[in-house]
Parts: structure tokens; sequence; C-alpha cells
């Protein structure tokens, strides 16, 4: 069996990170998204963030039937306005499968570079469900650090969630003034 690859998302992996996605969606509390969205929209939303310069990475690995896509991570913008252009914020998610294999730590780490090298200084993740372990573990592993956490702000599957802010500096960070937007930016 080979070893995990990482790599920029093309089109026609869209049908599995739709289907990556819907799992999580009907499935988990990662995301309180309570509708899965269909493919046009994963499309659109795919398109949106790398028409800004953005980030949107696969991992493929053969779990024994050969290479598949088994997990995705994009960084898009934490808010819209201006003064945030330097602050991302990451989103992986992994296909039900591919739970506890290391992909996840590897999209990180891989997403954390790219964001780097675009010149991006803050990363956050913000984690659905303080009771998500993994993706904690994940995001503390690459050495974000635990922010805060929003008590009973999202319902689903019956029941209240928290959400678990985290934040990873990334390059320079807040140590010295920009002196350029980087190419993710709207300025």
């Amino acid at each position: 069996m080979n070893a995990p690859t990482i790599r920029p998302s093309h089109e026609a992996d869209l049908q599995a990170i739709t289907e990556i996605y819907a799992a999580n969606v009907e499935h988990g509390t990662g995301t309180f998204e309570i509708d899965a969205p269909d493919l046009a929209e994963m499309t659109r939303r795919r398109a949106d963030v790398l028409g800004k310069g953005l980030p949107w990475i696969v991992v493929e690995h053969d779990l024994g039937q050969g290479s598949e896509v088994l997990g995705y991570a994009y960084a898009n913008h934490f808010r819209a306005r201006p003064a945030w252009r330097y602050a991302l914020e990451d989103s992986i998610y992994l296909s039900p499968r591919a739970h506890r294999l290391g992909l996840g730590r590897l999209l990180l780490a891989e997403l954390i570079a790219q964001c780097t090298a675009l010149g991006a200084r803050q990363l956050l993740a913000v984690i659905g469900d303080s009771d998500n372990l993994g993706s904690i573990g994940v995001h503390r592993a690459c050495g974000f650090e635990t922010l805060g956490v929003m008590r009973s702000v999202g319902w689903k599957f019956d029941r209240w969630l928290d959400v678990v802010m985290m934040q990873r500096a990334l390059g320079a960070g807040d140590q010295i003034t920009p002196t350029t937007p980087w190419p993710g930016a709207s300025a």
C-alpha cells in the first residue's frame, strides 16, 4: 500500500468531496449544516475559495480498493471585512472510513504550509462540538491553541452543541507589520 498523497483538488474530485461532506453533515457534529449541499453547491463553494487564490486540497489513499479521495481541506477568509484579510479559517473533512489514519493531520499540515506561503498570519479553527476530540487533537498537534468555547450555540440531532475556537500563528504572525497585501487578501 502506498503512502497517502496530498494534492490540489480537481473538478473530478467534486463528487467524492460532496459525498464526504454529506456524510459529515448527516452523521456528524463537526459542521452545523443540517442539509447536505448538492454537487452544484459544492462546486460553487470550491470555485469561490479557489477564486480568492486560497487552497482547496485533497488526500488520496488506497485502503485496499485502489487510490481514492478520502478527505479534503480548504482555507477561507475568517471574515469578509478588509481588516481580517490576514486571518484565515481552516476546514477539514474526512470520509468516515478514513478516521484515525492520520490523514486529517497530513491535510492540516499541508494547509498550514500553503497558507503560510500565501502570507496569511493567523489560522483559526471553528470546531463544531466540544466532544469532537479528533479535530481538537489534530489541531493541537499542529500547534493550535484553544481560545475558548462558545457554549450551546448550535442545535443539531436534538441536542445543544458547543463550538471550540482554536488559533495558530503563521509565519511572522503579529511580530512584524505586513508591507503588502498577500495574494489571498481582499484589500
